[in-house]
């Protein structure tokens, strides 16, 4: 499993929207194929930092198609899937593996709090038999600090063991490096974590790699960090870490996604960038500045480049 997985920066694509908050798809096509150009090896369309909690099943689907209607090659996509009920978990991953995606990026059903690990496992069970893959396909994701349900290492272990022939890893976005850890003592199993603050790490422990939000303005300073570790200049991929680490850490004290949307919004001159879905806000324009220039000063990030593509 692990030799088919992708090694590298995977983008957990943001999702732009019209003003009419449709999504809008000529944005979504555009930014992917600069994600790929700019060194990602695969790409998670919605995922948390796409929004996909506010997209429905059929609109996933459409955008999808869009994209590989565009020239995105389907083996490069990891879309999330994972809902609260099983019939639209698995209508999606159905509709992801007919596309041809390389898998699926699946969540824990989050609405009931305080579940047992045996309705999670049942979960997941009866999951894996209404979609039969054919290959390991499945991208289990934790991220508890969201979805408050969670997916401890006991429970990926067990799954991991009794569905080999479905489970292809797991996406950590626990934030938690011992946890992380642990996952990846579990054999044969791909492990992402969610930030590029604990990208070198997890390389040292056997990681393929990681799926950071963060990728969406700042991919070619992470893949960096991958290459220079691949090609055995480890003294060189630490300093290269510290970099992407600063660079995080100053984004992630901001919301996220509306502080990126915001950040290609200004290196676009396309305002439906800086558009989210309700409940979330945009971030205000002047507030984007501000953040712009603290990356400059702080990281020597610039969005020349991202202006030059993101247009």
């Amino acid at each position: 499993m692990k030799a088919n997985a992708p090694r590298g920066v995977i983008a957990p694509t943001l999702t732009p929207f019209n003003h009419d908050l449709s999504i809008a798809e000529d944005l979504f096509l555009d930014h992917s194929r600069r994600l790929l150009e700019a060194g990602c090896v695969a790409l998670a369309p919605f995922g948390t930092t796409g929004e996909a909690l506010s997209i429905g099943v059929e609109e996933r689907i459409a955008a999808l198609e869009g994209l590989v209607s565009g020239g995105i090659d389907p083996a490069l996509l990891i879309p999330g899937t994972g809902l609260n009920s099983l019939t639209d978990t698995s209508r999606l991953i159905r509709a992801c593996l007919e596309m041809g995606c390389a898998g699926v990026l699946v969540l824990p059903p989050f609405y009931y709090k305080g579940v047992s690990e045996e309705g999670l496992y049942s979960y997941f069970a009866r999951l894996i038999e209404a979609v039969r893959p054919s290959r390991p396909c499945i991208y289990l994701y934790h991220i508890p600090p969201v979805a408050v349900v969670g997916l401890p290492p006991s429970l990926v272990r067990n799954l991991a063991r009794d569905f080999p022939e479905a489970i292809a890893g797991i996406k950590d976005s626990s934030g938690d490096w011992e946890n992380t850890r642990q996952l990846l003592e579990i054999d044969d199993l791909v492990v992402y974590p969610g930030s590029e603050i604990f990208l070198l790490d997890g390389l040292k422990k056997g990681s393929n790699g990681c799926i950071t939000a963060t990728a969406n303005i700042n991919v070619p300073s992470i893949a960096e960090v991958v290459r220079l570790f691949d090609g055995g200049e480890v003294a060189a991929a630490e300093t290269a870490q510290e970099g992407i680490t600063a660079f995080r850490q100053l984004v992630q004290g901001y919301a996220p996604i509306p502080a990126q949307k915001r950040l290609l919004a200004l290196a676009s001159g396309d305002s439906r960038w800086a558009v989210l879905r309700p409940p979330l806000e945009s971030m205000q324009e002047e507030k984007g500045k501000a953040l712009e220039q603290l990356l400059q000063a702080q990281c020597g990030f610039s969005l020349k480049e991202t202006a030059a593509s993101a247009s």
